[in-house]
Parts: structure tokens; sequence; C-alpha cells
């Protein structure tokens, strides 16, 4: 199970532990030093047969890195790439066992995200500590392009092209390193990203972004039950009052997403990676069941009828589009 995130994560005015403060320099210290062995070639990324893509963050915890990992497999495919998808599989059970994920195979064995990339896309999706390995087995299965699920701090397989993302509420919180703050590595990281992507959500203002920025939106619109029935438009549910669940990172940024459809939202937020029970949804009252693609993964053993997924759809520029492939274009063998 995931943990909260503490709240001066995000809080420039609030106090930070003392205990945190003094553990920041230390972890600042073993990545730079981690970061100087890559650099000076005493440690060693190994380059595999096919561009590598690298889809992350350099802050912990969620910023939309898996809706665009989505729509990047999608657009590659459209065209004509046969991408495969690496990831570690935050949370599952056996970790240390590599694992293909199949749209079927439980988000327990699987890890949620990697289930839930399995089951949108249907490509190839690899779990595996080593990103390498993963790396090596989905070019092995036809794979003509690597995407690295929440990579970027993976130094040992060495990437073509690193794609940063951001949420546009919470940017880089109150720009300490763990865990004094949310950061992994240095705000200046970033810099060195190819492309950088800032998550708005549903109705954020693309004049908001910055330079050499990108913006990308979360498109909601439909609700897909977890067991039986049709699925709705989320506009049905405009003005009635539904029980929202997010067990992910930012709970919050999916229920505004609701409220901003003018849905009446009684929310219950879990841990992310939360593993689900049903006792978890014994409400007192009952009213319709919304939740998030990546919760719903964990719910279809004991789903009931009421309880409904919000897929979100992840729109960016077309000339990011253009930009991305354009620059692997470059890096295919002629």
């Amino acid at each position: 199970m995931g943990a909260q995130t503490p709240d001066y994560w995000y809080d420039a005015e609030a106090l930070v532990p003392l205990w945190a403060a003094a553990l920041a320099p230390l972890y600042e210290g073993v990545g730079a030093l981690r970061r100087g062995l890559y650099r000076r070639g005493w440690l060693r990324s190994q380059r595999v047969e096919v561009p590598v893509v690298v889809v992350g963050n350099i802050t912990a915890g969620g910023t939309g890195k898996t809706p665009l990992t989505i729509a990047l497999v999608q657009r590659l495919r459209s065209a004509g790439y046969k991408p495969g998808v690496a990831s570690r599989g935050y949370g599952r059970e056996q970790a240390g066992s590599p694992r293909w994920i199949e749209a079927d195979t439980p988000a327990s064995l699987g890890g949620d995200e990697p289930v839930l990339i399995a089951r949108k896309t249907g490509v190839p999706v690899r779990v595996d500590a080593d990103r390498v390995a993963a790396a090596r087995a989905l070019i092995q299965a036809g794979c003509d392009v690597v995407i690295s699920d929440d990579g970027l701090q993976h130094y040992r397989l060495a990437r073509d092209i690193e794609i940063e993302v951001v949420d546009a509420q919470r940017r880089y919180g109150n720009g300490r390193l763990i865990p004094a703050g949310p950061l992994r590595e240095p705000v200046q990281r970033a810099a060195a990203c190819d492309f950088r992507v800032v998550n708005l959500g549903v109705d954020g203002r693309a004049e908001d972004v910055g330079f050499g920025h990108w913006p990308m939106r979360l498109d909601i619109n439909q609700a897909l039950p977890l067991v039986g029935g049709r699925e709705r438009s989320l506009a049905s549910f405009e003005g009635q009052r539904v029980h929202a669940v997010a067990g992910i990172a930012h709970p919050e940024r999916f229920f505004q997403m609701l409220r901003q459809r003018h849905v009446a939202v009684v929310p219950h937020a879990f841990a992310d990676h939360h593993e689900f029970v049903p006792a978890d949804f014994e409400f007192a009252s009952r009213l319709p069941l919304l939740m998030t693609e990546k919760d719903a993964v964990k719910c279809a053993g004991f789903a009931q009828p009421g309880q409904f997924s919000v897929p979100l759809l992840a729109e960016l520029p077309e000339a990011f589009w253009v930009g991305l492939l354009d620059r692997l274009e470059q890096l295919r063998p002629r």
C-alpha cells in the first residue's frame, strides 16, 4: 500500500519536521553520487537495439504519467510502430519475479498501472525491477520501441528520449528533496529532459504553461460499469450525489475533475496503490460509486452493480506529437 503524501511537501509555509530536514541532505548526497558515477562512466548505462522513451517525473507520487503513457502507445501504434512498455510494477506481489502483463492479470501480481496499460492498449507489457532485462524481453517479443514507465531515475537503462510530467497544481511542492519535500532529484534535473509536459487536468489553462513546456489536458466524459450494464455519459451524473473513490497519489485531483463536471462528490480518499477490499465500499448511503480506472482494476473480483470507473483521455497539442515522432524517426535504423 502506498503512503499518504505528507502535507508539508506541498505547503511552502508548513514546518518541515527536523528529522526530515536532517535526512534530506543524505538523500541528496546519495543521489548525486549515483548520477556522478553514471556520468563519469564508472557505472554504465546499457543500450538496447531499439529506441527507448522514458516517461517519468522528478517528484514522488502521481503526475499523470499513466494517461500519457497510454496516449503515447496509441499514437505510436497509429504511426506504424510496435511499442512495448517496461515497468517496475510498483506494489505487486512477487516483485522479484519478471512477468508479462495481460489484460486479465490480477493487479496484485502485475501492479495496478501495468495492468491498466495492458487493458487499454493491448501491447506487450513487461514488469521487472531490471528495466534493461524488461526492454530486452520486449524486443524479443517484436517491439521496435520501448516505453519505460516511471523510469526517469533508472539510469542503468540508456534512453534516447526523456519525457517529464509535472502536475500543474502542485508543481515541485516546497522544492526540497525527499523526505523534506517531494523531489526525487533536484529541480535542475528536469531541464535535461527532451519534452516537459504539464498536466492541466480537466479545465487548466494552457497559457499557464511556461515556455518550453507542453500542456496536457485530461478529458473525462464516460462512466464504465465495473460489472454488467451499459456505459453512461458522465453528464448523466450532473447534479447527482455520488461516492467518489480514489486510491491515487493526489485523490483531490480526481474529486475536482468530477466537481468540474457538476457531479456532487462524496469523497473517499485512500493511499496510493491501496489494495481494496469489499469493506472499503460499505458506505452509510447507497449512491452510485465512481472511481479511477487505476483503482477499478483492483476491484474486478468483488465489483457490484452501480460501481463505475471513469476513464481519462490525455490530450496534447499536435505539435508535441509531430516533434516526438520526428525525433523517433531520426533514431530509426536506416
